[in-house]
């Protein structure tokens, strides 16, 4: 059975990927029509929020090849390149998929894990947001084709981060990961910002705790993330 049998293919029917409870509705959307009510789209809340995400996780170029960069772009509902489909489950899943180690199934089952599978105009490519190995510190994302194991598989990590969570940002941790105490999490360039030109690379870092602030948050902006779903607002 495959993994788009073996799992959910369209999470986006039923919750958001990160961080939102069954059934919430978004007052922001993203992707193009063309992709439609089934894409998502993952943004910073360094830059931007559920009602403006402001700027988006897309393919550099919008090119569908393998080892392509992830950076964030101006949200834009006239921009395939930012248009992605969540393959999602619970962690337990894509370990019974064969899509995470024992290891990380064991520690994350319960969480909610996805692929996000390019699909620039609606048209799924086989490529997903992943690493080209294993997690380590630095490692940059690009597409990879979705049936690599545990470098294309994100967990939301509501455990580590919940009063954000609540809010709807968490850590995604990479399905790669070995090191479950100190995980490798989806990760902006500290300093950066998507303006910068050549455009800052999303990579992966080890999870990162800061001094609570006062809507508690312990996870700094750049190790945290949102999604929204749908067509964009944004032309």
């Amino acid at each position: 059975m495959s993994i788009g049998s073996r799992v959910l293919a369209v999470a986006a029917a039923t919750t958001t990927v990160v961080g939102v409870a069954t059934g919430t509705t978004l007052p922001a959307s993203a992707a193009t029509p063309a992709c439609g009510p089934g894409c998502i789209a993952v943004f910073s809340p360094g830059f931007g929020t559920h009602d403006d995400p402001r700027f988006v996780e897309a393919v550099l170029d919008g090119e569908a090849t393998v080892g392509r960069p992830l950076v964030l772009q101006r949200a834009s509902s006239s921009d395939p390149s930012q248009d992605f489909v969540p393959r999602g489950g619970l962690v337990s899943d894509f370990a019974a998929a064969g899509m995470v180690s024992a290891a990380v199934g064991g520690h994350y089952g319960s969480l909610r894990a996805a692929q996000l599978e390019y699909a620039p105009s609606g048209i799924a490519s086989g490529l997903c947001v992943g690493l080209a190995g294993t997690a380590d510190e630095g490692e940059p994302l690009g597409l990879q084709p979705c049936s690599v194991p545990g470098t294309t598989v994100w967990i939301v990590d509501t455990v580590d981060s919940p009063a954000t969570a609540a809010a709807g940002y968490s850590p995604l941790v990479n399905g790669s990961t070995t090191d479950v105490a100190s995980p490798f999490v989806m990760t902006y360039p500290a300093g950066a910002s998507p303006t910068d030109e050549p455009a800052p690379q999303i990579h992966v870092a080890r999870l990162r705790s800061c001094d609570a602030d006062p809507d508690g948050r312990v996870v700094p902006d750049h190790q945290l993330w949102g999604t929204v779903l749908g067509v964009l607002d944004q032309g």
